[in-house]
């Protein structure tokens, strides 16, 4: 509905990423014996994603071991997110581990796939692409068909909101003219985007698309009134 609303106002096309994790922590882990030299890996980060994988050891643990090394790694890594899994805690983590370091190295492999994982989980919503067709600068065939297609491929969207995020974590607004704009697509455009925040590290991003002459100060007014709108019917609930 935000992104079919946008539309509407703003005679662009839009786009809307759907609330996911950023710096998602780890929740819980656990180790449990299937057979000789097999582990079953049980990974649980935010948002409750849970991420079940078999590994193989060279170690034939004990039960006693088994355990000791369930409270280690859940002692060491709880509520940590994955930047905060650093050399530090990994070296300090594989010194405690003892012979069991190589255990520790595998388990670190599946808690780096599982919150990567959560994180790009994206759900994207657009609307308004035939917007494009109403200025003749982007309504000629090829252009036309290059923008609509970009529109309907996940991975491209998914390529943009990843550029937006690592060019700016705040939740500010940014604007890219032309050659700026992080997908080549839609280097006949100007993208004005804006990453909104819900609290508890969950965030996602909205994109408006239109031609170079966009008008910017309506756009820029329509994204800053939306973002508060967001913010003060989040922080109601909350309350």
């Amino acid at each position: 509905k935000m992104a079919q609303v946008l539309a509407a106002n703003t005679n662009y096309a839009t786009m809307i990423s759907g609330p996911s994790y950023h710096k998602t922590k780890l929740k819980f882990i656990q180790l449990s014996k299937m057979e000789k030299h097999k582990l079953l890996v049980v990974v649980v980060v935010e948002g409750n994603i849970i991420k079940n994988t078999m590994i193989d050891i060279e170690d034939n643990l004990s039960d006693e071991e088994l355990l000791n090394l369930n409270i280690l790694l859940n002692s060491s890594l709880n509520g940590l997110t994955i930047e905060e899994i650093n050399l530090d805690v990994i070296s300090k983590l594989k010194g405690d581990a003892g012979n069991h370091s190589q255990v520790v190295d595998l388990v670190l492999n599946e808690v780096a796939e599982a919150i990567k994982a959560g994180e790009e989980d994206l759900q994207i919503y657009t609307s308004g692409a035939t917007n494009i067709f109403k200025y003749p600068e982007l309504s000629d065939g090829d252009r036309a068909s290059e923008l609509l297609k970009a529109f309907e491929q996940k991975d491209v969207l998914q390529e943009l909101i990843t550029d937006v995020n690592e060019a700016s974590d705040e939740t500010g607004i940014q604007v890219y003219i032309g050659n700026e704009t992080p997908v080549q697509t839609m280097k006949d455009c100007s993208v004005v985007t804006a990453n909104y925040d819900l609290g508890e590290g969950i965030r996602g991003t909205i994109g408006i698309i239109g031609p170079k002459r966009m008008d910017y100060e309506k756009v820029l007014g329509i994204l800053k009134n939306l973002m508060k709108h967001l913010d003060a019917t989040f922080k109601n609930e909350e309350r």
